[in-house]
């Protein structure tokens, strides 16, 4: 693991190489499950894809520790056709008849896929800081995540980052609750 620059505060945020990520998966999936509010068992269903993405091009991912506790984790990769988000958000896009956005959005973007701060760790700038040092000198001019509709810490968090609308109430396969996939524009 290496430290990253930003690494004041309570929380040390460092990078994780492939391995690093597969030694803490289990650590790392815990917290999603608790910031996300899925079941438990939802830790042995998002393992393997959590582990078939270290593979994608551009894969990164960074943590935030306590200590040796892992609070935070976040990760991403270049997103690109024939990838299930990519394909899920242009179904989304031109059903609605946005062509023109989905055109210029999905042509050269990071996929923010992951980004979970431990509920009792949230409040403290660990959220904005592992996005900081994930994106930053990405090779690629957009970001684009998806986020659960409504109220949230990370709403706030990604519009005072100045993410905007690209999607609204959009709903993925798999998960019943409406999600909206917010972008912006590369460097933060």
């Amino acid at each position: 693991m290496t430290v990253l620059p930003e690494a004041s505060g309570p929380d040390r945020i460092v990078a994780l190489d492939p391995e690093g990520m597969r030694a803490r998966l289990t650590e790392a999936l815990g917290i999603y499950v608790s910031a996300m509010r899925y079941p438990p068992s939802a830790v042995h269903q998002r393992a393997s894809t959590w582990m078939s993405h270290i593979s994608r091009p551009g894969w990164r991912a960074v943590a935030a520790l306590r200590g040796e506790d892992m609070v935070g984790v976040a990760y991403g990769y270049l997103g690109g056709s024939g990838q299930w988000w990519y394909e899920q958000v242009l179904r989304g896009l031109t059903g609605t008849g946005e062509h023109q956005a989905a055109a210029e959005w999905l042509a050269d973007y990071f996929e923010l896929t992951e980004l979970h701060v431990s509920p009792a760790a949230q409040g403290r700038g660990t959220g904005e800081r592992l996005l900081r040092a994930l994106l930053g000198d990405l090779p690629c001019s957009r970001v684009l995540l998806s986020t659960p509709e409504g109220p949230s810490r990370a709403w706030r968090l990604y519009r005072r980052m100045g993410f905007e609308d690209v999607l609204r109430h959009h709903r993925f396969a798999g998960d019943p609750r409406p999600f909206a996939v917010l972008g912006r524009a590369l460097p933060i």
